[in-house]
């Protein structure tokens, strides 16, 4: 059982005593992710969180902070998404108080010195570069856009080439100091700890943080008109495609509705999708779907990769799967779902990381932490008439956007099957 502590500057701190690990995770949540950020900024959540890992006038170079946490066997870590930024590490449990106190280091004082802003720059791009070299990671770039079109949920996390170039130092530190401020932060420690040494460290580290900054405002989701077909002509052996639907956001009840349907469609082995398209038909290796989550709102997505002359094919046969969920779906099939959901969920708790994610982000995103036990009841709850409601809410082909990269040689098959007039 979780215990909760907010410090008189604001920052919460969650703590889960699992005594039967060796060792202890520290996670540093910031509510502050990819739509925080303007045009002008795009990408400057993503690099920040680099430039953190690059020195402090205690551990001056990026080796130095590596090694801390490397030095003792532990693992350190960092992540940037559309609406958080996270910091971790993972080490044995007496070596806790040096774990925190480079993640605070991190969090307080790192330089951004020019010099190490102009190299993490470059790397940047070249990341940006790799993403953009990989159709499977460019087509979900590509369906992002059109799913928000207009709005930052559409942009790349990591900025583009030219935002990424043209954000300077002080931009930098701007965004910095409006966004990283204690009562935007939360801290989950879980693994075999002791609480009390845990709240008095952190205390120690950051109960002198203060700031004037108030908690940062994400931009509001907009109904962005744009297209619903994008297609990224490549000479490739394979068309790779997402295929998307509106989904639910986080913040809304059904949205476990929605995740048991995308174990339904494809979040598994024996989905409808990878029995019907790979086993069935044999048009695809890969392929597979997932439902994102956003406060205010979220997708279904297929994705999946063919050879280009089965793309109208494997298309067609998507929509019919998605289709065929707003019919009745058997018993057995919502009993298998509950379990492989239930199963992933419980086996995910082992992972102490996994139990400081559980936490931190639901404290963070929602102000409020569903237990496991909680979910589980959920879970159960959900029939079959609650899933085609749902789904004949979601599904609808006048809705769905489509991305393909890859050697397509005309749109209009796929224009006409998407119902799109005009485009």
């Amino acid at each position: 059982m979780y215990k909760k502590t907010t410090l008189k500057n604001g920052l919460r701190l969650l703590t889960n005593n699992m005594q039967h690990t060796k060792s202890v995770c520290i996670a540093v949540f910031i509510g502050v992710g990819s739509r925080y950020e303007s045009d002008a900024e795009a990408g400057a959540s993503h690099f920040i969180e680099h430039v953190c890992f690059r020195g402090t006038p205690t551990r001056p170079t990026s080796q130095i902070i590596s090694e801390a946490i490397e030095g003792v066997g532990g693992d350190l870590d960092g992540a940037t998404d559309k609406e958080m930024t996270s910091y971790w590490c993972k080490v044995t449990s007496d070596h806790f108080a040096e774990g925190a106190d480079v993640l605070a280091d991190m969090l307080l004082n790192s330089k951004f010195d020019p010099a190490d802003i102009e190299k993490e720059r470059q790397i940047i791009i070249e990341e940006i570069h790799m993403c953009k070299d990989s159709p499977s990671d460019q087509v979900g770039t590509l369906i992002d856009e059109i799913m928000w079109p207009g709005h930052p949920l559409g942009r790349d996390i990591a900025g583009s080439k030219e935002t990424v170039n043209a954000i300077d130092r002080p931009a930098l530190l701007n965004f910095l100091n409006s966004k990283y401020t204690p009562q935007n932060t939360l801290i989950a420690v879980t693994g075999n700890i002791e609480e009390g040494a845990v709240i008095e460290t952190v205390e120690k580290l950051l109960g002198g943080w203060v700031s004037s900054a108030i908690r940062p405002v994400y931009a509001a989701l907009t109904n962005g008109v744009g297209p619903r077909l994008k297609i990224e002509k490549r000479d490739t052996e394979q068309a790779h495609l997402c295929l998307s639907v509106p989904g639910i956001s986080r913040t809304h009840p059904q949205r476990f509705h929605l995740d048991l349907l995308n174990v339904i469609l494809g979040g598994c082995m024996s989905s409808r999708l990878f029995v019907e398209i790979r086993d069935k038909m044999g048009l695809a290796y890969s392929i597979g779907s997932y439902a994102g989550h956003y406060m205010d709102s979220g997708s279904l997505t297929v994705a999946a990769s063919v050879d280009p002359s089965n793309l109208i094919k494997a298309v067609k046969a998507i929509m019919e799967q998605m289709n065929l969920l707003k019919e009745e779906i058997p018993e057995a099939e919502i009993r298998k779902a509950r379990e492989i959901y239930k199963g992933r969920m419980l086996l995910g708790m082992e992972d102490f990381r996994n139990v400081a994610a559980w936490l931190g982000r639901q404290e963070m995103l929602m102000g409020h932490i569903l237990t496991v036990e909680d979910v589980v009841a959920i879970i159960d709850g959900i029939n079959g008439a609650d899933l085609q409601r749902v789904a004949r809410d979601l599904i609808n082909d006048e809705k769905v956007r489509l991305a393909v990269v890859g050697p397509v040689k005309s749109a209009t098959t796929l224009k006409r099957m998407l119902g799109i007039k005009g485009e």
